[in-house]
């Protein structure tokens, strides 16, 4: 039967025999969940972690330390330290993950060693590698007896454990011999040249054999132990130590192949000297001798660079490519992150290069710092002034902390304690209550004290003030955007529409490549009214009723034949933001028993 408009299409389905057929297709609504708006992204100086590629996450302080050292020491680092604090300050006050990405300072090495031809490197640079320690010993994954010797083929008792690149020893009771096993089948293994030793010996007992030369290397950083065990100098054995250890969290180890010695020049008479050295056997040979012999290398080199003159240039970055990019550019590679920080920082290049990437993102909001030393009201708000965006905001003054480090209170910049307070209240409110008026937790005092007729001149100009209050505790006392647009002045609409904006987008994919018809536009419609229903009986947006809250139109109205005839489906919303009651008013009147009671 042909069916002419109906309400979904059936695939082209077979019906070659008699039977039931039951078919399962998508009609409704499809569920939408809104997405996270709550992970922080921080940039900064650390101890140790890698500078390139992806920003890592962290979900307690205690993962950050494992993973790019503690805290940071004012005399070394400076302005530069606060990374650490940061993100302590974060999860105190209710941040749940981050991500981190951090940045070296110029002139910053990786510590090195070397042992014969093994070289070792620091995983990244900073003066931690100092204390990496790395144990050799040699060892070997398989041993057995050589039955019987054809030239360069072997066969073996037992060939388990010898495979392709490895470097074995052969003995023959007297002598050792070296070579590389260049391939291995059944029990019979061929190696790299004929074998001249008298190593075959059936024997039970017998003091001849064949083994794998190999080592096992332990990396050692304070309790941090990484161990490989049974690895192999030969670049091309299936257990090279280079691959092993690819994924080292401390080190990265290289082999430098062994060169043969010079012959020496010839004498006078046109005849040598003495006879020229036989060829040095190749890396991986008898590997203890190999590195020299050493049990424990020490790295030694490591430098943290010019920490105490950070140039804006190191906190931006470079972009060069997936998987090659650092500092904000890093986070080009991060879709989760939704609060932005750069702690401390407070040069007008970085903030710039940091509000420009959450513009261009859509999808982030930053948080600034304003420099310490800046106390009046006439040079806070000149360095406000310098920018003008719906997608930051900045606070002042700086929080008095305990600083662990140093056993005593310090200032630190409010920016880490604020993308914690962002978290918490999106957590247990939602995103569209502003973070302000709460607490900011383990600050026991403040850089300055504003008063109410401070604020009355910064608070208009989007500079949040965090204030102490008698009884109160110290408090956030602002929740304006860094905007000129009376529209987008509130932090927490801008934020809402981030939330409402990436929450359609993220659970929409399924439509591309749909047949765009009026099936699609009302599935479409039905899908984003469900989740702004949502939103508004959560009290997200403003309205008695969802038709005074919000409109999703999907259809003739919102597209014409040239745009379905070039791929384009256009749905537009609108929504009814709640706006914070910023200021509270109270009309009070007096009222007189005589006029109450007149009729």
């Amino acid at each position: 039967m042909l069916q002419v408009g109906a309400e979904h299409t059936k695939g082209m389905a077979e019906y070659l025999s008699p039977g039931v057929y039951v078919e399962e297709y998508d009609s409704g609504a499809v569920p939408m969940q809104g997405v996270s708006t709550s992970t922080a992204g921080f940039i900064g100086l650390a101890q140790r972690g890698p500078v390139v590629g992806k920003p890592q996450l962290v979900t307690s302080f205690a993962d950050y330390k494992r993973a790019y050292g503690g805290y940071l020491s004012e005399a070394k680092f400076g302005d530069a330290r606060f990374l650490p604090y940061a993100v302590e300050q974060f999860f105190i006050n209710g941040g749940s993950r981050a991500y981190i990405m951090r940045v070296a300072a110029d002139g910053a090495a990786a510590a090195k060693a070397a042992a014969g031809v093994l070289h070792i490197e620091a995983a990244n640079p900073g003066e931690w590698g100092n204390k990496i320690r790395v144990s050799l010993e040699a060892s070997s994954k398989a041993k057995t007896q050589v039955i019987a010797v054809n030239g360069a083929d072997l066969t073996l008792k037992n060939a388990e454990g010898f495979n392709p690149g490895d470097v074995v020893e052969l003995f023959d009771g007297k002598a050792k011999a070296y070579a590389t096993i260049l391939s291995a089948l059944d029990n019979i293994i061929t190696l790299d040249a004929p074998c001249t030793l008298n190593v075959a010996d059936d024997k039970v007992g017998t003091a001849k054999y064949i083994k794998t030369c190999d080592l096992t290397v332990s990396v050692k950083l304070d309790d941090v132990v990484e161990t490989y065990a049974n690895v192999s100098l030969a670049a091309e054995a299936g257990n090279f130590i280079g691959t092993r250890a690819r994924k080292s969290d401390l080190v990265t180890f290289s082999v430098t192949a062994a060169k043969p010695a010079a012959a020496p020049a010839p004498a006078k008479d046109g005849k040598d000297e003495k006879p020229a050295p036989a060829p040095a056997k190749p890396a991986g040979v008898a590997p203890i001798d190999q590195v020299g012999g050493a049990a424990v290398v020490a790295l030694a080199g490591g430098s943290d660079g010019k920490v105490s003159a950070v140039s804006p240039s190191v906190y931006m970055g470079e972009d060069n490519g997936p998987g090659k990019r650092s500092g904000l550019a890093a986070f080009l590679e991060s879709s989760d992150v939704s609060i932005m920080a750069i702690p401390g920082v407070t040069a007008p290049e970085v903030q710039a290069a940091l509000i420009a990437q959450c513009e261009n993102k859509k999808s982030c909001f930053a948080i600034l710092d304003i420099p310490m030393e800046l106390k009046k009201t006439n040079d806070v708000a000149e360095f406000r002034d310098m920018y003008d965006t719906t997608y930051a905001a900045m606070y002042h003054p700086w929080l008095e902390m305990f600083d662990p480090l140093a056993k005593r209170s310090a200032y630190f910049p409010p920016s880490g304690a604020m993308a914690g307070i962002y978290a918490r209240t999106d957590n247990e409110r939602g995103v569209h209550k502003a973070p302000a008026n709460e607490i900011v937790r383990g600050c026991t005092g403040l850089s300055c004290n504003y008063n109410e007729g401070e604020q009355d001149i910064l608070n208009p100009k989007g500079v949040n003030l965090i204030r102490a209050f008698t009884g109160r505790g110290i408090r956030v006392w602002g929740a304006r955007t860094m905007s000129s647009n009376g529209l987008w002045k509130y932090l927490n609409v801008r934020r809402l529409f981030i939330y409402v904006e990436e929450s359609i987008k993220a659970n929409t994919n399924w439509v591309v490549f749909e047949p765009n018809s009026e099936v699609l536009w009302g599935r479409v419609t039905r899908t984003i009214e469900m989740f702004l229903a949502t939103c508004w009986r959560d009290g997200a947006l403003a309205g008695s009723s969802p038709a005074e809250a919000f409109f999703v139109e999907c259809g003739p109205t919102t597209m014409t034949q040239d745009d379905i005839d070039n791929g384009r489906l256009i749905c537009n919303i609108g929504i009814a933001p709640v706006k914070p009651a910023e200021f509270v008013i109270f009309r009070i009147t007096q009222h007189t028993a005589s006029s109450g009671s007149e009729g």
